[in-house]
């Protein structure tokens, strides 16, 4: 096999004279009667080879001294086809044909001297070429390793490659350990559904694979480690979306002897740092917004903050109308205090132009898209320019109006507004305007473009996270971060004070949790870590667990933190998210070298694939599923 002495993406002009050796797949083929011309390319680029004869005798480069050897070379070289890999030996000289300008590569060609195929291919489903259309998503997951050829693709896997450098560079830099924590782990009450695997050597037992380290990070802090960080592979059990996966990468960290500014500090280095070394990019000081701020404001804990469009709660203004859907929403829990999660509210968003932008079919659609969120629906006004006046018109115009003056101050209305109002109880009114506020502003174009490059890049700290919300289905506690999480500094003494029935007292506690979003996408969240046994023992209380289940679940937690625990901090950063920030893209599966689909499917290997009834017995499981059962059901329709 000729190997080679350079790869395609770098020779240049000062190489010209000299004899090289490229290995590599064939892009392209070109027969020009007696030349033929191939591109050349690996990981690093293209080189053009030229075939011809003439020229390689001329130079002098006849293999073996025999002149009828460039005539079954060019034989071979005939036959070549696209994604057939060879290895070629050849002069380098000045390209005769023009500069090709967009290569780095285009002001040189190789005259080639010697060829060898080393695999020839079949009929590829696909090429991986940028300059063509892409094929559908299921055809490139089916034939990853030819859609991980096209440049774009390779560039995501150098893009993650240099990321990890820069990332271990930076904590190493600042005296962090990395370690690596267990795959095969400890069922937890965490919060997602986990992947169970199944122990030979202990029938009817169950290794989980880990959500996160969390618990062993916690541990090694207890261990003396002082700082921690791993990029690790984390697994969920959850349907994936366009920013989520079944398993997927984190930047996984933990400092003792710190309280939450400490951390906050480090971590902003961190983003400063990457975003400087792979984009170039200054990142200024980090605003910081409270998750109640960022729920009133924005509707949302991950607030985009790219554009202005903000939520108004007017439910005081609200309450002196006569539309009964406004007054009967503030009927709702009256007396409960204010945020407080069943509290009737009544919430607007002035949108600037929507008389025009939005239309009737638009907004009446606006209904349908809230109601899964809770709310019975969405009314709207426009505020519209009149010879006598600005007036409200469609709608529920007739109930703002004896009130115009006001709604106008209250909202900052301009001839031309529509605004859209959602009346219920404060969780999900909250939350179902949260989502419209986005709806909106992408029906209405007020969305940049994604990142990449030239951003804009809105990054900023939420923190104040409740410690607590209610599950819906269960109406259970539930750690809106994890157990883990300690209340804020100054709430821990109204937190182990707090009655186990006080529903609300306990809703008000605020905790040490802080997430760091970007452009409206959480890309960090962590929190200071419980390292008080009697805090962690209420927190499992309200989570319903007993004394009991608690030990059994965390024995070795609770026995850690009785050993001498420091006090630490932790978070961790999503490096998929990152990534794709980095590289402009909106869907996850675009920047990981072997995604699962929206089923969580590989396509490629087939996975997850049916075990042999023997395989499961020596794993002492039984599966109770027929697929032949299965496959005689008639289809729905």
């Amino acid at each position: 096999m000729i190997l080679r002495t350079h790869n395609c993406g770098e020779l240049r002009e000062s190489h010209v004279g000299q004899t090289v050796s490229l290995n590599g797949w064939v892009n392209s083929y070109r027969d020009h009667g007696n030349l033929i011309f191939i591109d050349l390319r690996d990981r690093f680029g293209l080189t053009q080879l030229v075939f011809d004869p003439d020229d390689a005798n001329a130079a002098g480069l006849a293999v073996a001294g025999d002149k009828h050897a460039h005539t079954g070379m060019m034989g071979l070289a005939d036959k070549l086809r696209n994604e057939d890999v060879v290895a070629v030996t050849g002069l380098v000289r000045v390209r005769r044909g023009g500069e090709n300008p967009k290569l780095p590569t285009g002001k040189i060609e190789i005259v080639v001297t010697s060829l060898e195929v080393l695999n020839k291919t079949e009929n590829p489903p696909f090429l991986p070429d940028d300059n063509a259309a892409l094929p559908n998503e299921e055809l490139r997951l089916k034939y990853r390793y030819l859609d991980l050829r096209r440049p774009a693709m390779q560039r995501v896997l150098a893009t993650r490659s240099r990321a990890y450098k820069v990332t271990r560079d930076y904590f190493h830099n600042n005296g962090f350990l990395e370690v690596e924590t267990p795959i095969l782990y400890k069922s937890t009450p965490e919060g997602a559904r986990e992947f169970l695997v199944p122990c030979r050597n202990v029938p009817g037992n169950f290794y989980a694979l880990p959500q996160s380290p969390q618990l062993f990070k916690q541990i090694l802090m207890v261990a003396n480690a002082d700082r921690y960080m791993q990029i690790c592979r984390c697994f969920r059990d959850e349907d994936p979306r366009a920013d989520r996966q079944p398993e997927f990468t984190q930047i996984d960290l933990e400092m003792s002897f710190v309280r939450r500014e400490q951390l906050m500090q480090m971590m902003e280095g961190f983003v400063r740092h990457f975003w400087k070394e792979m984009l170039g990019y200054t990142v200024p000081p980090l605003q910081r917004m409270s998750y109640r701020d960022a729920m009133e404001k924005y509707g949302i804990d991950r607030p985009d903050t790219r554009y202005d469009l903000f939520i108004h709660d007017i439910s005081e203004l609200a309450a002196r109308t006569e539309f009964a859907v406004f007054r009967n929403a503030l009927e709702k829990g009256k007396d409960r205090p204010k945020f407080n999660s069943k509290r009737g509210v009544v919430k607007a968003i002035r949108v600037p132009g929507g008389a025009e932008k939005l239309t009737r079919k638009i907004t009446d659609g606006y209904s349908d898209f809230a109601k899964p969120f809770g709310v019975g629906g969405v009314a709207t006004v426009k505020y519209i320019a009149d010879p006598a006046g600005p007036k409200f018109d469609t709608g529920c115009a007739k109930f703002l109006e004896p009130l115009k003056a006001d709604f106008v101050a209250a909202l900052g209305l301009q001839p031309g507004d529509t605004v859209l109002f959602i009346a219920d109880a404060y969780a999900p009114a909250t939350k179902a305007i949260g989502e419209l506020r986005q709806k909106v502003a992408r029906d209405m174009g007020m969305v940049p473009p994604h990142g990449a490059q030239g951003g804009p890049w809105n990054f900023l700290w939420v923190v104040d996270f409740p410690m607590f919300e209610k599950n819906k289905e269960t109406g259970k506690w539930i750690a809106m971060h994890h157990p883990f999480t300690a209340p804020r500094d100054d709430q821990r003494d109204l937190f182990v004070n707090a009655g186990v029935e006080d529903d609300d007292a306990i809703e008000s506690i605020v905790s040490a949790g802080y997430d760091i979003v970007l452009n409206g996408s959480e890309i960090a969240g962590g929190s200071v870590r419980i390292h008080d046994k009697a805090v962690q023992a209420k927190v499992f209380q309200l989570l319903g667990l007993s004394p009991e289940q608690a030990k059994e679940k965390f024995s070795f937690l609770l026995e850690a933190l009785s050993y001498g625990a420091p006090p630490h901090a932790g978070i961790a950063f999503g490096f998929d998210r990152l990534i794709m920030h980095v590289l402009g893209t909106e869907n996850i599966r675009d920047v990981i070298a072997f995604p699962k689909t929206q089923i969580g499917q590989d396509l490629m290997t087939r996975a997850p694939s049916f075990v042999p009834d023997k395989q499961l017995a020596d794993v002492h499981v039984k599966s109770t599923f027929d697929p032949n059962a299965q496959a005689q059901q008639p289809a729905k329709a």
